[in-house]
């Protein structure tokens, strides 16, 4: 196959990948608390990724920045628990459609906090991506889910660690990223988790095993896909994550998205992806590179 087919495959398995881990993680906290669940989703993860370390599995453990990946994972901390309390109470679908701000949080920081230059064009998408949450929460036609906040803090927090691996990874290579968020977030996870603890059935035991997998999986698969090809090619496969999980959440849970979750879905995820063309095209191969290794995100 050629690197874009490659690739588009490689999007879709990781949209799969999280598409499942969104319905473990409500299989899940239906039995145990949302914070019990990322501990496991955070402990397993790690365990995964360990055969990835290579022949030399001492190396990727080597950085002068533990400070910064420490600081860091708090940020993914805080994403994390969010979006794992709103997977508990909202729709799937919803959550799915709101997790797509992701980057007009991240195009907004790098303006005001990195000093990067955002012209008018890439403004004009954020202010439409933002319209595409209204659309999805319709302020005013009925009551918006307080739950629906956490979805948004969950990718403002995503969004922050986002800016900041950005600065890591000219010095720090994605292995080693991953491992050290992987790490401090099972640490930081673990007080949280005893404060909360109930003992999971079996089910829910390899329901957590496989939250670890496939979330490592979409990691992987995203990560790969990036290698390969141009963000900007492959961008449009990761929408679907939006009708794979609502058909997983029909099938299993009977949840039907409305009309506006939909068009403001795709409203949204129309915004990114015009905002990650136009950042392809103004900052050429680099910065596409520095894009695949900076893919911190709080529902994989």
């Amino acid at each position: 196959m050629t690197p874009p087919v490659r690739a588009a495959l490689l999007m879709l398995v990781g949209a799969t990948c999280v598409s499942v881990m969104n319905v473990t993680i409500r299989l899940i906290v239906e039995e145990v608390h949302p914070f019990q669940a990322a501990f496991f989703r955070n402990l397993f993860g790690l365990i995964v990724l360990l055969p990835f370390l290579g022949r030399h599995w001492i190396q990727p453990f080597r950085t002068r920045m533990r400070g910064r990946l420490a600081l860091s994972g708090l940020g993914h901390l805080v994403a994390m628990l969010a979006y794992f309390t709103a997977i508990a109470h909202m729709p799937l679908a919803d959550v799915t459609a709101l997790s797509f701000t992701k980057p007009l949080f991240a195009t907004v920081g790098a303006a005001l906090i990195l000093g990067e230059v955002v012209r008018a064009r890439r403004w004009a998408a954020v202010a439409a991506g933002f319209a595409g949450v209204l659309i999805v929460l319709q302020p005013g036609a009925a009551t918006v889910s307080p739950y629906a906040g956490l979805v948004l803090l969950s990718t403002l927090s995503i969004a922050a660690v986002t800016l900041m691996i950005k600065r890591l990874t000219a010095t720090d290579g994605a292995v080693t990223i991953v491992l050290y968020q992987s790490l401090f977030l099972s640490i930081y996870s673990l007080p949280l988790c005893l404060l909360h603890w109930e003992m999971p059935d079996g089910e829910t035991w390899l329901l957590m095993g496989l939250t670890g997998i496939v979330g490592t999986g979409s990691w992987l698969a995203f990560t790969r896909a990036f290698a390969l090809v141009d963000a900007s090619s492959v961008m449009p496969f990761e929408f679907a994550r939006l009708p794979l999980t609502a058909l997983l959440a029909w099938l299993l849970f009977a949840e039907v998205p409305t009309v506006w979750t939909w068009v403001g879905g795709a409203v949204i995820f129309a915004s990114t992806a015009y905002i990650t063309r136009r950042e392809s095209r103004a900052g050429g191969a680099e910065p596409a590179k520095a894009s695949k290794l900076a893919r911190p995100a709080a529902d994989s």
